[in-house]
């Protein structure tokens, strides 16, 4: 007689990050993860990644195109902590320090075949004006100080 044991079910997710449009930002970078509940384990492929950067296109739409792939297999045996993919959109400010220009997330689709999402990005920005002051000072003088010249003498 055999014995019982725990059954899994397997979720395949491939596809890619195909693009995004953020008007106001050129040379810009994603980041993904997958972010799932414990019973859930990754068992082939990349719950990470980051994309190369890309400029926006020429055309009238501005579109931001990465065609970034992603390929992972989980295993589970509760449907319970479904895999979410986080996004995050990455670019240079004016300093050229890398900044958060928006982050959203999605959940897998539930039912198997072709899908496409559209995550809506959520943009961080200051709640009033002296923050917003205050960090530009703030990245001003830390920018001045890692570019002090530092000497022995």
């Amino acid at each position: 007689m055999a014995t019982a044991s725990p059954s899994v079910f397997l979720l395949m997710v491939n596809g890619q990050v195909e693009s995004a449009q953020f008007p106001e930002y050129d040379d810009l970078y994603c980041k993904y993860c997958f972010v799932y509940g414990q019973d859930w384990a990754p068992t082939a492929g990349l719950e990470e990644g980051i994309s190369q950067i890309t400029s926006k296109s020429q055309d009238m739409r501005q579109v931001l195109v990465w065609n970034f792939p992603i390929d992972v297999t989980f295993k589970s045996t509760n449907p319970y902590g479904w895999p979410q993919i986080v996004l995050s959109v990455y670019g240079p400010d004016v300093f050229g320090n890398d900044v958060v220009r928006g982050y959203g997330a999605v959940h897998v689709p539930f039912s198997p075949g072709r899908h496409k999402r559209t995550i809506p990005m959520f943009v961080p920005e200051s709640t009033s004006k002296m923050q917003k002051f205050t960090s530009v000072c703030l990245v001003t003088s830390s920018y001045l100080q890692a570019a002090a010249p530092t000497g022995d003498k």
